[in-house]
């Protein structure tokens, strides 16, 4: 990876993945990205996790969720490929993932594709799309 490592680290439990930046941010603000489609996601599935920090600094956002940029990331299918590869990483770090339906009570959501189709912006790592560093 560029510049941010995956580390284990013993004090948060074995097998939990940690991201650690490597170097340090310029001090600008950051955009988040969000969905403007205005889609209802409602029926379509997640993947609930353990709790998992937000890995910018100094953001106290703590996700429930597979999420990109603070949304909680849908698929139309329960059985899609790309939610399963999502889920199976999830279990690799050790954030319990289960495959769950969406519901607007968890919070602004958006489409894997959608997601895609923006570069991938996540918060907080350089490279991810359309944040400012």
């Amino acid at each position: 990876m560029s510049d941010q490592e995956r580390i284990l680290n013993p004090a948060t439990g074995p097998g939990v993945g940690v991201i650690e930046m490597t170097d340090e941010s310029t001090g600008v603000d950051e955009q988040l990205w969000t969905d403007d489609s205005d889609q209802d996601f409602d029926g379509w599935y997640c993947i609930s996790t353990d709790p998992w920090p937000c890995p910018a600094e100094g953001c106290g956002f703590v996700a429930k969720h597979i999420t990109a940029a603070h949304l909680v990331i849908c698929w139309p299918e329960m059985d899609d490929p790309n939610l399963l590869t999502h889920a199976q990483i999830a279990k690799e770090v050790g954030r319990n993932p289960r495959v769950i339906e969406y519901q607007t009570s968890m919070g602004p959501a958006c489409s894997y594709y959608q997601w895609i189709a923006a570069g991938r912006p996540v918060h907080g790592i350089r490279g991810g799309g359309t944040q400012a560093k």
